[in-house]
């Protein structure tokens, strides 16, 4: 009937809501919360690689989201494999609070203590702490092996990590922005940290925030924002979301009960 009414009174039809997207020409493959899970990624990667050789030729472009140590068992060797890609493509990688936490580790014992009530015993122990030592040193003692045990060039890489990436209408964090400020005047502590304050926000914001730090079933795309963080270290299932002109569609690793991890393309296409 509008449509009728429309063409009665010579009137135009409202234009299409624009869909936000990536600049044009560019693909961006988006990673969730790793945590140690260095089986899931490594299989990811492949799945990504291929995904991008038999896809249409774009500037191709990898993003995590943070939080790539603890909880899983190999987060040295997640750190490894990063930094190897990287020298194959281009890979940017945001701070998650783990980062933050496994830095702040080497400033002072209590801050160690906090990091290994959070899944920082299984990094040390991806480092080459013994199960044996874990147990039987004191906290004083552990804070003064630590540096002896992760190298100084790791600590330098943990800190090249970056805490915002724009591209064209999203933007990119760890666990979300602070609602209230303008994206370019946001604060570290909120990037890495915040949760409900951003969460419940259910209006508009400046960016279509892709963000991990909170950890849901499946991905989750409220319009305004969407995380993707899978709970790769207790769910078996790592995610990453590809994001090209304004298209969206997801892959998988899964990992199954026997162990074997299969790849899944979900299309999430709006």
């Amino acid at each position: 009937m509008l449509k009728a009414l429309r063409t009665l009174f010579g009137l135009k039809p409202a234009p299409a809501a624009k869909l936000p997207a990536v600049p044009a020409g560019r693909r961006y493959y988006v990673i969730g919360d790793i945590h140690g899970r260095l089986d899931l990624y490594d299989r990811l990667i492949e799945a990504i690689e291929t995904d991008d050789a038999t896809s249409t030729p774009a500037d191709s472009r990898v993003i995590l989201l943070g939080d790539l140590v603890d909880r899983g068992p190999e987060s040295a060797g997640v750190l490894a494999r990063t930094r190897a890609w990287q020298q194959q493509r281009r890979v940017r990688v945001l701070a998650g609070n783990h980062e933050e936490m496994f830095l702040a580790s080497f400033n002072k014992p209590e801050a160690l203590r906090h990091f290994l009530k959070h899944g920082g015993r299984e990094t040390l122990l991806s480092y080459g702490f013994t199960a044996k030592q874990m147990q039987k040193l004191e906290l004083e003692e552990i804070f003064a092996l630590l540096p002896r045990v992760v190298p100084e060039s790791e600590r330098d890489y943990l800190v090249t990590f970056e805490e915002i990436i724009i591209a064209g209408d999203y933007a990119f964090v760890h666990a979300g922005i602070d609602p209230q400020r303008p994206i370019d005047q946001q604060k570290r502590s909120d990037l890495l940290w915040i949760r409900d304050r951003f969460l419940n926000h259910s209006g508009p914001l400046p960016k279509v925030i892709v963000h991990g730090h909170t950890i849901f079933e499946q991905v989750m795309d409220c319009g305004n924002r969407i995380g993707i963080d899978t709970g790769a270290f207790r769910s078996g299932v790592l995610t990453a979301l590809v994001l090209e002109g304004d298209q969206r569609r997801v892959i998988q690793s899964c990992a199954g009960a026997d162990g074997a991890i299969e790849i899944f393309h979900g299309d999430r296409r709006r």
